[in-house]
């Protein structure tokens, strides 16, 4: 699976706007915002870059004042964390991946219902919940919200569940697929409608848009053990570990 899930983060990152190829490395960059989470790079499978191919990579971050930053899952490419250690990048963090099939989806009953966005009222609502379900990491913006109406639109999924007092109580998205798999991401819920089982259910109605679709698998990162709780109550299970590291100023 990790040989899986790298091929799909190559592919996933030739869709952002702004793309470089240096060196075994595939680089996506978000003009519309500097973020580090959505401006980084990651290696094709089985790359074997030089210490030059390192440095090219800095350079193409650098220039657009960017963090030098990589997220990977090392199996994949065994050579290419070495490398990038011996150039100076540390490590941010290593992530356990989960990963669900069709005949593991177990979708929670009871459970609240679950929407698409079909409005821009509902996609801005959507983008302020997760907001706000993350701990301000990111602002509500206008570009979150084109990002979350570019993904259901570009063949990915968006899904949300309202709170009975108006607004968004929480939602999630996924990728569009690609090698087969799709990456399930942005699962969050505001903290006032936790434990009423909206993750769950956002989660197991976009694995199962996904299914629909054809994919064979789809592929989450969790951020507890209590996300992880509920993801594996769904049917996803630990399949590998991604790598993230970035290159810090000095």
């Amino acid at each position: 699976m990790d040989m899986q899930v790298q091929s799909f983060a190559v592919a996933n990152l030739r869709r952002r706007p702004v793309v470089a190829e240096i060196g075994g490395f595939v680089a996506g960059f978000s003009p519309d915002t500097d973020s580090p989470y959505l401006n980084y790079a990651t290696p094709l499978p089985g790359a074997e870059p030089t210490e030059r191919d390192v440095t090219a990579l800095i350079g193409a971050f650098r220039e657009r004042g960017l963090l030098p930053r990589l997220e990977f899952a090392p199996e994949a490419a065994p050579a290419v964390a070495p490398v990038l250690r011996a150039s100076g990048f540390e490590t941010e963090a290593v992530h356990e991946y989960l990963v669900c099939t069709p005949d593991r989806l177990t979708v929670p009953r009871p459970a609240p219902t679950v929407e698409t966005p079909a409005t821009d009222q509902d996609y801005a609502e959507l983008d302020a919940a997760l907001a706000e379900a993350f701990g301000g990491v990111f602002a509500p913006s206008a570009e979150g919200v084109a990002r979350l109406r570019r993904t259901q639109e570009g063949g990915g999924a968006v899904r949300f569940v309202r709170a009975q007092e108006g607004g968004c109580a929480g939602g999630a998205s996924c990728s569009a697929p690609a090698e087969d798999t799709a990456e399930l991401s942005g699962v969050g819920t505001r903290p006032a409608h936790r434990g009423r089982g909206v993750a769950a259910a956002v989660t197991a109605t976009v694995t199962a848009a996904m299914f629909a679709q054809g994919v064979g698998s789809v592929w989450l990162e969790y951020s507890g053990d209590g996300s992880r709780r509920v993801y594996e109550r769904v049917g996803y299970r630990p399949q590998g570990t991604r790598l993230y590291v970035s290159l810090p100023r000095r």
